[in-house]
């Protein structure tokens, strides 16, 4: 007859309790969260849909967040996400300036347009931006291999 035990020959009764901690479970959920972000942070981006010109120019490095101003195809503008009327715009942009007054360097803008859109309703939103004394305009085009937003010229 035989003797039923642990393999090892002990009873359970001298066996320590386990400390180790199995991390197989928490690097699972962590891929999985790192794999949502990679997925969802691009969609993040840009909050108004712009159906942007595509170029061959090189990107801007950039170290600050610059104020986006969007004009969407039906002419809309918009400063970050928020809907500004024209008449409104001049006053609008006196507030970023104000805000930003104290700064060693100008605050930059993205301009964003919609390819739908005349030649001079942008030139009249450029008209404003220098008007109200912000010079340092990138205008945002997508890469024409990727697809991706690209800040692609500027102007001082």
């Amino acid at each position: 007859m035989a003797m039923s035990g642990h393999p090892s020959g002990r009873r359970g009764r001298n066996r320590a309790p386990m400390a180790d901690i199995n991390v197989t479970p928490l690097v699972d959920v962590m891929l999985v969260l790192l794999i949502i972000f990679m997925v969802t942070a691009p969609l993040l981006v840009t909050g108004v849909p712009v159906n942007l010109p595509e170029t061959r120019a090189k990107g801007l490095d950039q170290d600050a967040k610059p104020t986006v101003v969007s004009i969407d195809r039906d002419g809309a503008i918009y400063v970050d996400e928020d809907v500004v009327s024209d008449a409104d715009l001049p006053d609008r942009l006196a507030e970023i300036v104000s805000a930003n007054a104290g700064k060693p360097d100008a605050p930059q803008i993205f301009l964003r347009a919609d390819t739908a859109l005349d030649y001079g309703r942008v030139m009249r939103v450029m008209g404003e931006l220098n008007r109200a004394g912000l010079n340092k305009v990138a205008l945002v085009s997508t890469g024409g291999q990727d697809g991706a937003d690209d800040v692609s010229a500027g102007s001082e």
